[in-house]
């Protein structure tokens, strides 16, 4: 049976990413990937970052310390290893405001390619350590993933996708989404955080 999940995300969350590869694996195994229809939907983590994102040294220092703050990277990226993910936190110089990532990504969706962008968002700043909030990168992304680039340019300086993506943010304060990842499996019932493959797998086949 075909399947809708609507999924809260930000693309500088790494546990948004386990959580895409987790919640894939399962579908795989279940036979319903192809199937299923994933509605990314955005979520900022951090909503009043400047345009220009900051030194992500300076972020991680002043959320967790620095020392916390190395611990935390260093056991996600033991995570990483283990979902086939290449976290290389080494690389990535910058955190970046995500508004502009998540208007491409809600371009995306209208031309079908959504999955495919937020995947090579995922991978250009985790594994890659690129600036996604960088226009030119995001223009590279997206027309790698498929889009014509003058939808690209379209979607990065669109005011009409940029009251989208604010919108949609409110609507998920109101629902008191308060953490990502965040699913919605058919617009029935909620998922909350990364869960492990085998849990997806029983719940799906409950469904």
């Amino acid at each position: 049976m075909p399947l809708t999940i609507s999924v809260f995300s930000d693309v500088i969350c790494p546990w948004c990413y386990v959580g895409k590869r987790r919640l894939e694996r399962a579908l795989d195994q279940l036979g319903q990937r192809q199937t299923t229809t994933i509605e990314w939907l955005p979520f900022e983590l951090n909503p009043g970052m400047p345009a220009d994102g900051m030194a992500r040294a300076d972020y991680r220092a002043r959320k967790f310390g620095p020392e916390r703050a190395a611990e935390l990277d260093a056991q996600m990226a033991a995570l990483g290893r283990q979902e086939g993910i290449g976290f290389n936190f080494e690389r990535m110089t910058r955190t970046p405001s995500t508004r502009r990532a998540h208007m491409l990504i809600a371009a995306a969706s209208q031309h079908g390619r959504a999955d495919p962008v937020v995947d090579a968002l995922f991978r250009a700043y985790f594994e890659d350590g690129r600036d996604v909030g960088d226009p030119d990168v995001l223009r590279e992304i997206g027309v790698a993933s498929g889009l014509d680039r003058a939808v690209v340019d379209d979607a990065l300086g669109s005011e009409q996708l940029r009251a989208l993506v604010e919108s949609t943010e409110r609507q998920a304060g109101e629902m008191q989404v308060s953490g990502v990842p965040f699913f919605i499996v058919d617009r029935k019932w909620a998922v909350s955080g990364a869960q492990p493959t085998e849990q997806w797998v029983a719940a799906l086949s409950a469904a």
